[in-house]
């Protein structure tokens, strides 16, 4: 197995434990300025990409609501390319046991696969309701495959324009 396929096989080990996962974890704020507010966020995360977030201010307010990790997958099938290259519908043996091309077979490390990756932008966003409105935050991970686990940085806006500047300590582990 190559180096580049062991990463890959690591990564995707780690994304589904993750997934399988329910986590949870805190994070402070504070806002600057003469009126400065302080927060602590408690958050679940349940499955690898999504979950709810609570903001309890030191004012007394509270906000609560769905985070959710940005990600994109791309899924990657060639099948369409292999259709030609011999007798049967799929890759492997045509009819009468015939090898699909008559030895044709695949370009080097490339055949007919499918694949499903998912690429974490490391970026989680929330809106989260509270009294008067809602709090919109943007968070920056520090591991993104391990979601809001694997600790991270950002900031929250209050309705009334106030920003908190929020941090959120890995958990124990990552």
């Amino acid at each position: 197995m190559t180096r580049v396929a062991k990463r890959l096989a690591a990564a995707s080990l780690i994304a589904l434990s993750a997934a399988a996962c329910t986590t949870t974890g805190i994070g402070t704020g504070q806002s600057s300025g003469p009126n400065s507010l302080g927060a602590t966020f408690n958050w679940t995360q349940t499955g690898g990409t999504r979950g709810q977030m609570v903001a309890q201010l030191s004012n007394g307010q509270v906000y609560q609501g769905q985070f959710f990790q940005i990600t994109s997958e791309r899924v990657t099938d060639y099948d369409p390319l292999w259709d030609g290259w011999g007798v049967g519908s799929r890759w492997g043996y045509g009819w009468g046991g015939r090898p699909w091309g008559w030895g044709w077979g695949g370009w080097g490390p490339w055949g007919p696969t499918m694949d499903t990756m998912t690429y974490y932008s490391g970026q989680v966003l929330a809106n989260l309701q509270g009294p008067g409105g809602f709090m919109r935050c943007d968070f920056r991970l520090m591991r993104p495959s391990y979601g809001m686990a694997g600790g991270g940085m950002g900031q929250c806006q209050l309705p009334t324009g106030t920003i908190i500047q929020a941090q959120f300590p890995p958990g124990r582990g990552y």
